[in-house]
């Protein structure tokens, strides 16, 4: 795992949008829209975006005029992968990842079927 990676991610700005896109996967937002949710200066933003980008945590393409960004589906797994073998031993139990995805599906299921 690349250390760049950790550093990314350990600045706040960087771990919100972070946090906020994997929220919105798989589809992602709009850079403008991040900005604006985020209360940060597009300038600043597209700084944060690149690192994350370049550490290959996000992935961006453009439709029309926008350029929207999204997690990095396999870049984010390698993360966790890494995570969790180094940190578990490749036991994600006793990280208690397995309840935590599994209260994560509960949850999906159960804003379907209110909506």
């Amino acid at each position: 795992m690349n250390p760049e990676t950790f550093a990314a991610l350990a600045h706040d700005v960087r771990l919100t949008v972070f946090r906020l896109l994997l929220a919105k996967a798989p589809d992602g937002l709009p850079a403008g829209q991040i900005a604006l949710r985020l209360q940060i200066p597009a300038s600043t933003l597209s700084t944060h975006l690149a690192q994350l980008e370049r550490v290959g945590l996000l992935r961006s393409w453009r439709e029309q005029r926008r350029i929207l960004y999204a997690v990095d589906v396999q870049g984010t797994k390698s993360l966790v992968g890494f995570l969790v073998d180094d940190c578990c031993g490749g036991q994600a139990e006793l990280c208690g990842l397995e309840r935590r995805v599994e209260h994560k599906q509960r949850r999906r299921k159960a804003d379907k079927a209110d909506a």
